[in-house]
């Protein structure tokens, strides 16, 4: 009898599974029919294991057997797929992970909109239909000195707009070096042949001049674009028109000029060491007609594509039909909200937006945060690592500043045993991930995007990690 035919009726029953698995405090509350699916599946797979004349280990239901191995399956495959990760890369906006963290009154803010009713479309002074834009247009014209605002879902989406409003049919003039690609391999130019708008590229990748524009102008020039390079840099022989010099231009010949700030920023962090970019506020005193920005990068909330400039072109834009399905929901609104009051106090939305606290806090502080993960990691994992706190570079991320990093303190963790990829992959597939990065085979923590309440997080994945690497080789 071959080993194949002497297993395969070995393999328990899905009956004798949910018998079982309905004793284990683990798996109570997930559905029957869920429960079902994914035995089927487990067993599939140790059927498949055999058939491939693979080891099964014994196939008992209990301990000794299959059971811990179908336990952790059943609650694996059950578990939320969008779940909370620890972020220990060092990457502050990560667009990967979430990018801006938000602040725990804007949290609240977001309980509200969802466990209540409220004004979003009523006008509370009339008691007739109201506009969701009227809650926050008042304090982003506040903030930046724009005459009006209007938000949209996101960048993209606010680029799309405005250029499908006032270029639709015309031509779009914008620097050859300005043609940037976003994330997810959206590219400017994609974006503005979507809007219906003819792209016009003027002067060099390194180099555009004034006369670039002016040589490019026709009676169907519809708008001046300018877009910030703010995820590349071209650095050495280069030049660029001042927005100054291109809204004089614009304004002679009664065409608007937009600036694409991409992240956008209303405060200056060049405080903190970082070079100058910038502001918001900057690039509508320049006179820049229309400027489009995201609310969810270095502004430091929800996912949002924020435009304000001229009244006479933002009320063109809130009219255009895509507004509709552009537009934001409540829980957008609330957030993004609850966020510029923050920046009514400068010093009050560094302290309290996490995005502009985790750029602005000391090393010391983030060597605090290291030397207690290392303390805690020395007593839980007995030796079993080199556990070292070293220098690092933290990123702002999100596009945002390229070449520019912020000094940082990571653990450096290396073993003997195996190897840090490893490691990395481990933690990365916790109940609760840790995403570090590796340099050098060793895995680092960079603990500048690490919450002070999630050191201990660190610390319990790193213990599972240990003793699964234990259940599997037997020893470290």
């Amino acid at each position: 009898m071959s080993t194949k035919s002497h297993l395969l009726p070995l393999i328990p029953n899905v009956n004798d599974c949910l018998n079982i698995l309905a004793t284990i405090p683990e798996v109570q509350g997930i559905p029957r029919d869920r429960m079902k699916k994914l035995v089927r599946q487990f067993l599939a797979q140790i059927r498949k294991s055999i058939q491939a004349d693979n080891d099964p280990g014994p196939l008992t239901l209990d301990e000794d057997g299959i059971l811990p191995r179908l336990i952790q399956y059943v609650c694996d495959g059950h578990q939320y797929h969008f779940r909370k990760v620890v972020n220990a890369t060092g990457v502050i906006i990560h667009t990967n992970l979430g990018r801006s963290l938000l602040p725990e009154a804007t949290m609240e803010s977001l309980f509200f909109a969802g466990s209540r009713y409220s004004n979003l479309e009523f006008d509370l002074a009339t008691g007739k239909r109201g506009s969701r834009y009227s809650h926050i247009e008042d304090i982003l014209c506040e903030l930046t000195g724009a005459e009006a605002a209007l938000v949209v879902n996101n960048n993209a989406a606010a680029v799309l707009i405005v250029l499908e409003t006032l270029a639709k049919g015309k031509e779009a003039i914008v620097s050859r070096g300005q043609l940037v690609e976003i994330g997810g391999s959206f590219r400017i130019p994609d974006v503005m042949a979507r809007s219906g708008a003819t792209l016009v590229e003027v002067g060099a990748t390194n180099r555009t001049h004034l006369a670039d524009y002016q040589n490019a102008l026709s009676q169907d020039t519809g708008v001046l674009l300018k877009v910030h390079c703010s995820n590349y840099r071209i650095i050495g022989f280069t030049s660029e028109v001042s927005n100054d010099a291109l809204v004089a231009l614009g304004h002679e010949f009664d065409i608007p000029v937009v600036e694409d700030l991409g992240s956008g920023s209303l405060i200056d962090l060049s405080r903190f060491g970082l070079e100058k970019e910038p502001t918001v506020q900057e690039a509508v005193s320049s006179g820049v007609d229309v400027v489009t920005f995201s609310g969810d990068k270095l502004l430091g909330g929800p996912q949002a594509g924020i435009i304000v400039g001229c009244k006479k072109y933002i009320e063109q834009i809130k009219k255009n039909p895509l507004n509709r399905a552009l537009r934001i929901d409540k829980f957008t609104l609330s957030g993004l909200e609850s966020i510029l009051r923050y920046y009514l106090d400068e010093e009050k939305a560094i302290q309290q937006i996490p995005t502009l606290s985790m750029i602005a806090e000391s090393t010391d502080q983030v060597q605090v945060r290291a030397e207690a993960c290392v303390n805690n990691l020395k007593a839980k994992c007995k030796g079993l690592f080199q556990l070292d706190i070293v220098a690092t570079t933290s990123r702002v991320g999100g596009g945002a500043m390229p070449e520019q990093g912020v000094e940082s303190i990571a653990v450096a963790i290396q073993s003997e045993s195996f190897s840090a990829g490893k490691l990395e992959k481990l933690l990365r597939g916790q109940p609760i991930p840790i995403i570090g990065r590796v340099e050098h085979e060793r895995l680092l923590l960079d603990m500048r995007t690490v919450a002070e309440d999630e050191v201990v997080l660190i610390v319990d994945a790193m213990v599972a990690a240990i003793e699964k690497m234990k259940s599997v080789s037997g020893n470290i």
